[in-house]
């Protein structure tokens, strides 16, 4: 039987010993609960709503913030809902953006219905047919070694896919607050010393 990816223990393991420099923006729902149960972070931007957003967000942030790392963290269905991102990021590129898809086959926030991934959709195979030259995907643990450096050091924009098995997880809530995610993450990427947030 094969081992499959359980994702709070392999965003864990991407997010540990993160570079200083990298930002991370966590698409709504589970991504952002697994970006938070991985530790929170100033330079976390977590998107509860706007979905389809999350690559198209990051990609902004990676054109304003060139000396970052700037790494999505996404889910299928939503990376689905906004698939035309991977045109725009290929046609324009960014070298310092990566972007990783949490891709379980589920809508997981609405009742576990299947996602365009459960048939026979390929993120991996739509990414690289948008013009994104380095992507991998990946469905087993084993697969994940060395992935680190792509999503991290690797010239971007990349793309990884990692094919999770369907969980059904506590919540970790990041803050719910639009304005104070939006003003912490600003303070971080703009480097204002001293600023105070509620």
């Amino acid at each position: 039987m094969s081992k499959e990816i359980t994702r709070r223990a392999f965003v864990k393991s991407i997010l540990d010993d993160r570079p200083e420099n990298l930002a991370v923006v966590a698409g709504l729902g589970s991504p952002c609960w697994d970006t938070a149960a991985a530790g929170d972070d100033p330079k976390n931007m977590y998107v509860w709503g706007a979905m389809g957003g999350a690559a198209m967000i990051g990609y902004g942030v990676a054109q304003a913030q060139k000396g970052r790392r700037i790494l999505v963290i996404t889910g299928d269905g939503e990376m689905m809902m906004g698939m035309g991102a991977f045109s725009t990021i290929a046609w324009h590129p960014v070298p310092n953006l990566a972007i990783l898809v949490l891709d379980n086959g589920r809508f997981g926030e609405t009742g576990a219905q299947p996602t365009h991934t459960s048939g026979p959709a390929d993120l991996g195979a739509l990414a690289a047919a948008s013009g994104i030259e380095k992507v991998r995907t990946i469905s087993d643990p084993d697969g994940t070694e060395g992935l680190k450096p792509f999503l991290f050091e690797e010239a971007g924009p990349v793309v990884a896919v990692a094919k999770i098995k369907y969980e059904r997880l506590k919540f970790v809530l990041p803050s719910s607050s639009g304005t104070f995610l939006k003003d912490r993450f600003r303070t971080e990427m703009l480097g204002i010393d001293g600023a105070t947030l509620p």
